[in-house]
């Protein structure tokens, strides 16, 4: 394996490809108990259209997360039992772009890796245990409908967007798991839980080449093909929808606000616009910005305010929200106030404040296990070195910073959704 040092982050990582296309990184950590691996999957909720073997797919919405569910079960096998025989807590997650599964130890790491390995790579669908599952991820969606930060969010990409498909909930909907069949499934584990569309982070102190050597003795040597996404998504920079109102049980009218982005490349470039959004968002309306104060002073936001930059495969927005009584006033002052810095500019000494404590607060990241795995393995799908990001924090501009807001935070590029409760009395007068 290939040591890469990172003096100024006092750590270093092991890296190798293996021969089935595994990329295998390795954090070391003397002298810790707890061992952590993750084994993720370059696919995600908005992945359903794709080519493999010459023929062309489109699959269901919510077939990722459906298969992340289905991979726990292997015949006449309880999986999550046997890990906590190993004394290993494992779990998963699926994102837009990515599912993950990981498992935590102190001890019997080796044979928790095993497990996992196992388990993921290990296809085993049947029409009972498919037909089950409709009822759970059933639930979920039920208890997702009952969540307003779910619910606005989804409604806000729905306004923001005419195609990407982040307009469509990572779960699917009820009607779209009933076309998610076994056959479905195998294709999909077929087409993108080959180990080469694969990463295998581990953080702790584990013996390197032993990590190797598992994944060799479960995933074989064979470099499988692997699919390739389709992204038919053509998207204006202006949204669909400027404005929209959801009605639920809460107590407080709230609201979420977005900005749609040009979506960054790969590699470095997408690395910074990872900074320079975030760092957008802070000079923005961060906790120390002055128009955060400004808002709050006049009573159009609370504690609950708060914001930030996201990018998913295929688009980039930067977001906010929180309780207000007139998030069409937020709203207004938001874009004054970029306009405003997009003219003034943003003043070094402040930007330098800002860039300082973010970088701080990425590197006390690096001390977050899960952090660390989840990042490293994020930024290798976008092929970049996430333990590069002090040089691309050392290299961002003031200029760069305002250019981007200049670009984004104009009101043909926002949307708004607003969250107001459900009016009892006149309900029941119905």
């Amino acid at each position: 394996m290939k040591l890469l040092n990172y003096p100024h982050l006092g750590e270093r990582i092991y890296r190798q490809v293996l021969p089935n296309g595994l990329t295998v990184l390795v954090v070391p950590k003397p002298g810790f108990s707890r061992k952590l691996a993750y084994f993720v999957t370059d696919f995600g909720a908005i992945h359903t259209d794709f080519t493999l073997e010459g023929n062309t797919y489109h699959t269901p919405a919510g077939v990722a997360h459906f298969l992340e569910h289905k991979l726990f079960e292997l015949p006449d096998r309880d999986v999550t039992a046997e890990f906590a025989a190993l004394g290993g807590n494992v779990n998963a997650f699926t994102s837009f772009d990515i599912t993950a599964y990981y498992v935590s130890c102190c001890d019997r790491f080796e044979e928790n890796l095993k497990l996992l390995l196992e388990f993921v790579s290990t296809p085993y669908f049947t029409k009972d245990s498919v037909n089950r599952e409709y009822g759970i991820i059933d639930q979920e969606i039920g208890m997702n409908e009952d969540t307003p930060d779910s619910r606005d969010f989804e409604a806000l990409m729905q306004q923001m967007y005419a195609s990407h498909p982040i307009r469509v909930p990572i779960l699917g909907s009820r009607e779209s798991l009933r076309q998610i069949t076994p056959e479905v499934l195998s294709l999909c584990h077929r087409a993108f839980y080959a180990p080469a569309n694969m990463a295998l982070c581990v953080v702790g102190d584990v013996q390197v080449e032993k990590v190797t050597e598992i994944a060799r003795q479960v995933l074989g040597e064979e470099k499988k093909e692997i699919a390739k996404k389709l992204r038919p998504w053509k998207e204006s920079m202006t949204c669909p929808e400027s404005e929209g109102t959801l009605h639920l049980e809460v107590s407080d009218q709230s609201f979420r606000l977005g900005f749609k982005c040009q979506p960054p490349e790969d590699g470095a470039s997408a690395a910074a616009m990872d900074v320079i959004g975030y760092l957008g968002a802070e000079v923005l309306f961060g906790e120390s910005s002055p128009l955060y104060l400004e808002l709050y002073e006049r009573g159009l936001i609370d504690s609950s305010f708060g914001g930030g930059f996201e990018t998913v495969d295929g688009c980039a927005f930067l977001t906010c929200g929180g309780d207000s009584p007139d998030p069409w006033a937020v709203r207004d002052a938001i874009l004054k106030k970029a306009e405003e810095i997009a003219r003034r500019g943003i003043e070094d000494a402040d930007f330098l404040r800002l860039k300082r404590g973010a970088l701080g607060r990425r590197i006390r990241e690096l001390d977050s296990f899960d952090a660390t795995c989840f990042r490293l393995c994020a930024y290798h799908f976008l092929s970049f070195d996430y333990f590069r990001f002090p040089e691309i924090y050392q290299n961002v501009t003031a200029e760069q910073t305002r250019s981007f807001l200049e670009n984004t935070v104009r009101r043909e590029r926002s949307s708004l959704i607003v969250t107001k409760p459900i009016d009892k009395d006149k309900e029941e007068n119905l």
